[in-house]
């Protein structure tokens, strides 16, 4: 079954600059864009809740809304 979903027209834009080429599918790139975000480890597979804390984790990182391990032991006098 195919579906429509709603874009902005920037996130269409976004989404159009990532494709390999022309003809690739924005469903063919959406997937490649979902398996970047682990589907498990060794030890076994993540849950879909664990899998978006790596996302979102990952979005952290790349806004810089971190602070660095050593900074906090340093603030804590450790």
């Amino acid at each position: 079954m195919i579906t429509t979903i709603q874009l902005s027209p920037s996130t269409r834009e976004k989404l159009a600059a990532l494709k390999a080429t022309p003809r690739e599918t924005y469903d063919e790139l959406l997937n490649k864009l979902i398996a970047l975000v682990p589907e498990g480890d060794d030890e076994g597979l993540y849950t879909d809740s664990f899998r978006m804390g790596l996302l979102n984790a990952r979005l952290d990182i790349r806004a810089r809304r971190v602070t660095d391990h050593d900074l906090v032991k340093k603030r804590l006098g450790l």
